[in-house]
Formats: C-alpha cells, structure tokens, sequence
C-alpha cells in the first residue's frame, strides 16, 4: 500500500508589516524580516554569529501550534547577513522554537482585560479540550482545519484546507502607504529585514488555479541552454527500473535539481513550504547529511522535517538598516518529533537546518 503523501502548503509574501504590534496579533503572525516576536512567558531568541559574534538577523518568524497539543508554538529562523560575513555556513544559521501553554495566555489576558474593566473571552475556544502533556503522549499531529483569508496578490482561492499556521493575522489600514517597518521602536544596533507578513495556500490548491504557461516557458529556457530535449531530460529524471540517483551531473542540473524546478515551477513566488513530518524537497543530492540529523537535545527524540526556505525569499529579503543580504539554495528545518517543553521552561529551545547551496543561481532571477 502505497504512502500517504504528506499536505504541503506554501507561504507567499503578503503584506508589509506596519506600527509595532503586541499581544496575539504579534506573535500569531508569520512574517519574513522585522524582530523576533516572543511567546507569554518565553524570552524572544536573540542569538549570536559563531563567526563575528555580532547580533543575527531574523529572516522567518512561523507560528505553528499542532494539532491535539495545548501548546502555542512558533518558530524563528535566524542568519548573519552582515556583509563579509554572512555565508552558507551552518554556523551562520540558527532556528529556534519556542511555546507556551495557551492557558497560561489566556490567563494573562483575562488579568490585562480585567485590569483595562472588560469582559474576558477566549482567546482559543476549546483549549481546555486538549488535555494534558504527558511524555507518553503520541507525537502531535499538524493541524489542517483552520480557514484563513489571504490577502496574497493572486487570484488564488485560499479557503480549503488552510493550515493553523495562521500565517498573518488581519492586517488594519492595509492599503497604508507607510513603508514597511516604519513605526518600530528598534534598537539601531538590530540587524533587520524589512518586515513583511506571510501567507498560506495548499500546494494542491494552487496548482488548480495557476497556469503552467510560466512553467512551459522556464522548462523551455532550461532545455535551450542545457541543449537537450524533453524526453532525454525526463528519461534522466526519473528511473524506469527504479535506479537511484547517479552523482554524475547533467551539465549545470542533475535530477534532482530538475525534480526541483519542476515542483515549484507552478508557484515560484514561494519563499516556504511547510510539510510537517513530510518530505523535503531536495535541491542537490542530500548525501549523508540527512541521515546525520541530530536528536533533540532535551529529550533525546528523533528530530523530523517541518518546513524549508525557499530561493524566491533572498530577492524579497530588503535591508531595513544596514547592507544586509544572504544567500541560499533552500534551508532545511528540522524540530523534535515530540516538539517537548519541559515545565515552566522560559528560554527559546535551539532545533537544526541544513543549508544546501544553489547550483544555479540563474534560474532563480
């Protein structure tokens, strides 16, 4: 019986983000650029390069609770921009996750909505229907039942299947001409991106919406440089006997990186694509490395693949205050299975990416 493929979902850049938000409407919100929002009762991460020691730049902010967890969660993706300095090196990447009991939120805003003399409501309806965390507790599984608008430039129909990402909340005065950031009380010594929101689409969805035209016309391009023809390229693309990958390479492209374009041709403007405990999509041959993905470092778990960054997020990764610029093939991320927390832990919990380099920066531009 064959496996049962993984719901992938795409974010796609959204909105700028403007004034400084606070409370749920900050740290519920996905978003590219900006600072790092922090979770009740958890410090935001504001980690450090390994190489120059100076302060990283947030690139992703996720926030992705799980289904049957109690748990708000959300994820941060750091790396050193600082010219010079900022390369493809694993020491110039960071991820973080950080989660707090939804309980403990709510009950910190039914003390500020008492204070302020309003009536307290909940925040997650349902959240004391989700039981306890134990460590027997079964991995926690991602949830797909969440509708949510998207103001993405596409026609793009975006209410089926959204995921609890929540990948941008409502955004008021929208259509503000402010430039984006503007508003932010920020320490100028913070390296940042300009801060835009993120929005979600299923994978499958979009494909029923988009035209492949764009898709033709790059498969065109690719097949006019490397010279070679359509059934030559698939024959080379995929096995009939089920051989595996040959590390010899096809010109500038090999298999998998064709598998690559080919997957995201439909959708390009894609910076992420989120999949938990799926599969990732691969741009040059993954050697050993994934085999080598460290356990948790707190419970010892296995570690599995949530979400990876994709090649169209470096081009919308604008330097708010200083000549900031990264660069990449796609960042991998990998989080602990269980996604553990241990009990009144207040400190963001370091996870692990792999960072494959781009063999052809061309088709990217």
């Amino acid at each position: 019986m064959a496996a049962v493929r993984k719901p992938v979902l795409l974010g796609l850049r959204d909105l700028a983000v403007h004034g400084s938000l606070t409370g749920p409407g900050a740290w519920t919100a996905s978003k590219l650029g900006g600072i790092p929002d922090a979770l009740p009762a958890v410090a935001a991460p504001r980690p450090v390069c390994a190489r120059c020691q100076e302060p990283l730049t947030l690139v992703v902010q996720v926030y992705c609770p799980l289904e049957g967890s109690p748990f708000h969660r959300l994820l941060h993706v750091f790396s050193c921009a600082r010219p010079g300095c900022g390369d493809s090196r694993a020491r110039s990447w960071k991820v973080f996750r950080s989660q707090s009991l939804q309980v403990q939120e709510r009950e910190a805003q039914d003390v500020q909505k008492q204070e302020n003399g309003l009536i307290a409501e909940n925040w997650c309806e349902g959240a004391n229907d989700w039981g306890s965390d134990s460590e027997e507790a079964p991995p926690p599984q991602l949830t797909l039942d969440f509708v949510h608008e998207s103001n993405c430039a596409t026609d793009v129909d975006c209410t089926a299947q959204l995921q609890d990402l929540c990948l941008r909340d409502t955004v008021p005065d929208a259509a503000h001409s402010v430039p984006p950031g503007e508003g932010m009380t920020l320490p100028t010594v913070v390296p940042q991106f300009l801060p835009y929101y993120i929005c979600v689409v299923d994978e499958d969805d979009y494909r029923d919406f988009v035209s492949l035209e764009h898709a033709h016309s790059l498969l065109k391009d690719y097949q006019q440089r490397e010279g070679i023809g359509t059934e030559q390229l698939l024959s080379q693309s995929f096995s009939s006997n089920g051989e595996k990958y040959e590390k010899t390479k096809i010109k500038s492209g090999d298999q998998i990186f064709y598998k690559f374009m080919k997957r995201i041709a439909p959708c390009q403007e894609q910076i992420l694509r989120y999949s938990w405990s799926g599969e990732p999509l691969f741009l040059t041959c993954p050697a050993s490395e994934v085999t080598r993905v460290p356990p948790c470092s707190h419970c010892g778990g296995q570690r599995i693949f949530e979400f990876q960054l994709m090649p169209a997020l470096i081009s919308m990764l604008q330097s708010a205050n200083l000549d900031l610029s990264v660069e990449f093939g796609t960042i991998l991320v990998y989080t602990c299975e269980k996604s553990c927390w241990p009990q009144n832990h207040q400190t963001p919990m370091e996870e692990f990416c792999i960072i494959q380099e781009d063999p052809d920066e061309l088709l990217f531009k």
